[in-house]
């Protein structure tokens, strides 16, 4: 959990053609951001993967993790985090067995409980506005005072200090460096000048 300590906004990449995948890594490494998690949620995603892998020096992290096999593929991929929207006990057993940076989503206190129980000190907090955004996680993260969230869901340039000044908040994840309209046009100049907008508050 090294590198998401050190980089405390995570982008979130939703892709959907793969061939300007080294592109996009590329703006994000230039724009001081060096760190990505591309979600399973397109047919793309792996080939981004694949090629995001090839830019050194980006932390590349998969996210959408639902099923074993994804952690088998992404570990051979030499994905470096995964991220589930959700908490499954056996996901968690399968990232350890493969030596795989894991963070399960969570939304309830007893979700949480049942991180703990597994040992985990990070936890996904998902999704972060639709919960209750930043009083919600206050109220959930009370009798939790050794656990750091990473809240993710709804977090744009402008709320993301505030949830970052909170001291159970480890980092934040979003999309918001993405725009749709910028990701359908190709537009790397307008992902850059919002990629470089949230590398400062890092």
């Amino acid at each position: 959990m090294e590198a998401l300590g050190k980089n405390r906004v995570i982008p979130v990449l939703v892709i959907e053609d793969a061939a300007w995948a080294k592109d996009l890594g590329n703006c994000l490494m230039d724009s001081g951001i060096d760190i990505v998690e591309v979600t399973l949620r397109t047919p793309a995603s792996w080939q981004a993967i694949e090629m995001m892998k090839q830019i050194k020096g980006l932390c590349v992290g998969m996210g959408s993790v639902s099923r074993d096999s994804d952690l088998d593929r992404g570990s051979n991929l030499g994905i470096e985090f995964a991220v589930s929207a959700g908490f499954r006990s056996d996901l968690v057993a399968k990232a350890r067995e493969l030596r795989i940076p894991y963070l399960p989503g969570v939304a309830t206190a007893s979700e949480v409980l049942a991180g703990l129980g597994e040992s985990l000190d990070e936890l996904k907090w998902f999704p972060a506005e639709t919960l209750g955004g930043i009083t919600a996680l206050k109220a959930i993260s009370a009798p939790f005072p050794t656990t750091r969230f990473i809240p993710t869901g709804g977090i744009n340039q402008e709320n993301a200090a505030q949830y970052l000044a909170e001291k159970c908040v480890l980092a934040v994840g979003g999309s918001w460096m993405f725009p749709k309209s910028a990701m359908a046009e190709k537009n790397l100049t307008e992902i850059a000048r919002l990629a470089v907008l949230a590398s400062k508050l890092n």
